[in-house]
């Protein structure tokens, strides 16, 4: 992972990636069939991982703000703690022809159904509005993270991911605007 994260997949070796592992060359073939198999494992892996951390933290909200706040808190601090993670899946997420194609449809899937459930649970108890489209509302908080985390990302790591989750959190909630919401359109 983190010679594809630092070199690109198509620019790391075999032998880069034993190395890494401090391994020979030929132990990785006894594992993996080649590099981009390499790739498919690590997501599988990781989502595994990943989401169940997901879960958890959702599952210890007790509302739907608290689930959300959670669950962003949880994924900004994978990213956060996981750089090399972060680049290799913001990468592939941006490939128009991905390596991991199901791997990654199957990561994102995952994540926007938490996201909809939350959602869901929001409105029904009437802390997000019930006039708004929850596949709107799934994709405005998703394609956030994405561009904090990737913004996060090209600067360097220069500031407290973990620290926006409660502007963020606030932000989704209350909006941008001041006074009563607009008509749906």
């Amino acid at each position: 992972m983190r010679v594809f994260a630092r070199q690109g997949f198509f620019k790391s070796a075999v032998s880069q990636i034993a190395r890494e592992a401090g391994v020979a060359d030929g132990t990785i073939y006894l594992y993996f069939k080649n590099k981009e198999d390499i790739l498919v494992q690590f997501f599988t892996y990781k989502t595994k991982l990943v989401f169940e951390g997901f879960k958890d933290a959702v599952r210890a909200g007790s509302g739907a703000e608290e689930q959300l706040r959670n669950l962003i808190r949880r994924h900004l601090t994978e990213f956060r703690d996981d750089p090399d993670m972060a680049r290799l899946y913001q990468a592939e997420m941006r490939r128009h022809s991905r390596l991991a194609e199901q791997e990654i449809r199957a990561m994102s899937q995952m994540y926007q159904d938490l996201v909809a459930e939350i959602i869901e649970k929001g409105q029904q108890e009437g802390t997000i509005r019930q006039d708004l489209n929850p596949s709107l509302v799934k994709r405005m908080i998703i394609g956030t993270l994405d561009e904090i985390i990737s913004t996060w990302l090209h600067s360097g790591g220069g500031h407290d991911l973990v620290a926006l989750t409660d502007h963020l959190v606030e932000l989704f909630l209350q909006g941008i605007g001041q006074g009563q919401p607009g008509p749906a359109a």
